[in-house]
């Protein structure tokens, strides 16, 4: 119950900071940081949950996007509508991907996973009508309904999807699926004598991870003004949503989040008081740094600190 009145409460506070007079950049970085929270939990339920490490993020961010953007330009869809689109394409796609690569493991399953950035990208930079490898200028609305900007409604939608992947990811550990999940991860032979449809509980991971994804692609031609493939399929984003479940915690829901927060909360910092180019270097240092200090990530830190005080 506490867990729902949060989100609540988050929800509903994005909402009066929104209509508030705040700094127009608390909301950029806002959404920076909420899409990072999305990204972090969505690549968790498979990544994390499953143990199936997806490189192929940037994939289902861009097709996401572009799904958006085509709802976008044909039929001049609200917000809501494109992400709900998007999702549904990318939760197949999540799918479809699936019933091909999770019967690869390891390294295999990865680098299929990398492959499908380049496919798609390929098949955006060759499509005129979504911009074509030059991308295309977009012009945000003006008006955000009941808010001052587009942009902070964005930012209003983009809590909301926060929470709706935290909630998820979740339901999806405390579930059936989370445990058999974890026996795949731990050992998929022994899943499969003792009766766990392993097939099915990775393809709905895929299905779930994708759709997820995919919703946090969705706002970012509105968010940005713009839009090109070499940018929305970087595969800095598979990098990010990898460190920030690392550095969290991989085996608890809210260790996505602690990392996302962590990692977005110090990429922004240092673009406003150094250089967004240090963005990759922070990563690293604290991909270093947590994989040979605390490989556990932070809950693990703050379970051994407790388990040790009593």
């Amino acid at each position: 119950m506490r867990f729902w009145i949060s989100c609540a409460a988050l929800w509903i506070g994005s909402i009066f900071l929104a209509l508030s007079g705040a700094n127009n950049y608390l909301f950029f970085a806002g959404f920076v940081i909420l899409q990072s929270i999305v990204l972090a939990s969505a690549w968790n339920i498979l990544g994390g949950y499953a143990g199936y490490v997806n490189f192929g993020v940037p994939a289902f961010i861009g097709a996401g996007a572009y799904a958006a953007l085509a709802m976008h330009l044909a039929f001049a869809a609200p917000i809501l509508i494109q992400i709900a689109v998007a999702s549904l394409i990318t939760g197949l796609i999540g799918f479809l991907v699936g019933l091909l690569t999770v019967r690869l493991r390891g390294i295999f399953f990865s680098i299929a996973t990398v492959a499908l950035v380049f496919i798609f990208e390929t098949l955006v930079m060759n499509t005129p009508f979504l911009g074509g490898a030059t991308g295309m200028q977009l012009t945000r609305p003006e008006s955000g309904g009941l808010f001052p900007s587009y942009m902070r409604m964005l930012v209003v939608v983009m809590t909301g999807l926060a929470v709706l992947a935290v909630a998820t990811a979740r339901y999806v550990q405390e579930s059936h699926i989370g445990r058999g999940l974890r026996a795949v991860r731990d050992s998929e032979e022994a899943a499969e004598c003792s009766g766990v449809p392993t097939l099915k509980l990775k393809l709905l991971a895929c299905a779930l991870s994708g759709a997820l994804l995919g919703a946090a692609g969705a706002p970012l031609p509105m968010y940005l003004s713009y839009i090109e493939p070499a940018s929305t399929f970087n595969l800095l984003y598979a990098v990010s949503a990898l460190a920030m479940p690392i550095i969290g915690g991989m085996a608890h829901w809210i260790g996505p989040v602690i990392g996302a927060i962590l990692l977005a909360s110090l990429q922004q910092i240092v673009t406003v008081t150094i250089s967004s180019e240090l963005n990759v270097l922070v990563v690293g240092l604290l991909l270093v740094v947590f994989v040979v200090a605390a490989p556990e990530g932070i809950v693990g830190l703050v379970k051994r600190w407790k388990s040790s005080s009593k």
